[in-house]
């Protein structure tokens, strides 16, 4: 029978093991020299107004979640407060 200090550590290894693909470098993604997608197009052209910064057209999926990302923290919008 398991005890509470073992099934804490396996929901713990399983909650990191989740979020392994969330939290994978955009250079590594497979996909991430594809042109980026209608859905981060739109994003990033709200981040973008939103940081009065211009608008970036004709980038990749990994360049858009890079840029994402720095919009971001730029402008505060979408940032999970809970996050270390």
């Amino acid at each position: 029978m398991e005890n509470e200090k073992d099934k804490q550590h396996d929901l713990s290894a399983q909650s990191k093991q989740d979020n392994s693909n969330t939290q994978k470098d955009p250079d590594e993604w497979t996909t991430g020299d594809e042109p980026m997608t209608g859905a981060q197009a739109s994003y990033l052209k709200t981040l973008s107004d939103e940081a009065n910064e211009p608008f970036v057209e004709g980038l990749t999926k990994a360049e858009a979640s890079k840029r994402i990302d720095e919009l971001q923290h730029k402008t505060g919008r979408g940032l999970d407060s809970s996050a270390d």
